[in-house]
């Protein structure tokens, strides 16, 4: 007997296909809709439409024209992520999943790739990732800030590299970024004894970089993007711990563990 759950998602009172939510993931990982609209095997002016249609239910933008090409708004990115959450809950036989940040995407990816490990990768934050890992959605995550392993102390747990933060000095105004080690940063800055106000958040990296205000971020993650940028406070103030998280080694986590140690990441 094969029994098969499928689910589909309700944004303010109408539904969003798993056929839209596809074309989403797609815009994403490609970051072009003429590429997804190749990959889907449907015209661009399909994929416009899916998404006009699914912007007209979420009452707000998904997508954004960038210099490097279209990027998910917040509110597309939420989507996703919470798309892929519901898709774990309901596979039975779900692949081999590993739950990172986009500060570690590039490399989660990277790994699984270079290992030849048969996986899914979720991409969201540290807060969600745990509660994936402690909900049985997640057989690893990777974890960027490391005062956070306090909630996971029942798992096994290894450090595989360090990363620097890179901060931009644009006045006492903030805009917090949604991932990597933020509470270090912002901890570095009351030991220095300045005044600082956060009066936006984001999930954005263009968000940062538009913003005119003051910011921390991964300097890996400006590296990805060809953006060099040099940092207000010592880097090695802001240096932090990438840690992986796992429910029990098995032979997927280990080759993954060997390979991102490898990288020698700082």
């Amino acid at each position: 007997m094969e029994i098969e759950v499928k689910t589909y998602m309700t944004v303010n009172g109408r539904n969003i296909s798993s056929r839209q939510l596809e074309v989403l993931s797609a815009i994403n990982r490609l970051g072009s809709k003429t590429a997804a609209a190749k990959e889907l095997g449907i015209s661009p002016p399909v994929v416009q439409r899916y998404m006009a249609q699914m912007e007209d239910v979420a009452e707000t933008r998904l997508m954004a024209s960038t210099p490097n090409g279209t990027e998910l708004t917040e509110m597309g990115l939420r989507l996703l992520e919470i798309a892929d959450m519901m898709e774990c809950r309901c596979t039975d036989t779900r692949e081999f999943t590993i739950s990172c940040s986009p500060v570690t995407e590039e490399l989660v990816m990277q790994a699984v790739s270079n290992t030849k490990v048969k996986a899914s990768i979720i991409v969201s934050d540290d807060y969600t990732n745990i509660r994936s890992l402690k909900q049985g959605m997640s057989d690893m995550i990777i974890l960027d800030d490391p005062q956070l392993l306090s909630e996971v102390d029942d798992y096994e747990w290894l450090d595989v590299g360090y990363m620097d933060m890179i901060h931009v000095d644009n006045g006492p105004s903030y805009i917090r970024y949604r991932y990597g080690a933020q509470r270090i940063a912002y901890e570095q800055l009351e030991l220095m004894g300045v005044k600082y106000s956060i009066d936006a958040e984001t999930y954005l990296l263009s968000d940062l970089m538009d913003s005119n205000k003051s910011f921390f971020v991964d300097e890996y993650l400006l590296q990805r993007k060809g953006l060099k940028i040099k940092s207000a406070t010592d880097k090695r103030l802001l240096r932090h711990s990438i840690t992986a998280v796992y429910r029990r080694e098995v032979k997927e986590i280990t080759r993954v563990l060997r390979y991102l140690q490898s990288k020698h990441m700082i």
